[in-house]
């Protein structure tokens, strides 16, 4: 039986967090942004598969920055 890959512990991939819809919401309101206004990640796309993401949730990436130390990102998951 193959193993099963885990996309989440590879180490090229940043941390993805799946948001709850009153976090994103609290979140999106602070940086004052709508969800339409967020860049895509596809609901088809690995990283939202591991997580579970569905259509209109919002996943924050932390990267690694040598310049900033961390760099955060949100996007909206479409479908796809």
């Amino acid at each position: 039986m193959p193993r099963k890959f885990n996309v989440l512990e590879h180490e090229l991939v940043p941390k993805h967090i799946l948001l709850s819809r009153d976090e994103a919401k609290k979140l999106l309101r602070i940086i004052g942004l709508r969800k339409t206004e967020l860049p895509w990640i596809y609901s088809t796309d690995p990283v939202a598969k591991a997580l579970g993401a569905k259509p209109g949730d919002v996943i924050m990436v932390i990267r690694k920055s040598p310049t900033a130390g961390e760099a955060v990102a949100l996007r909206l998951v479409v479908p796809g």
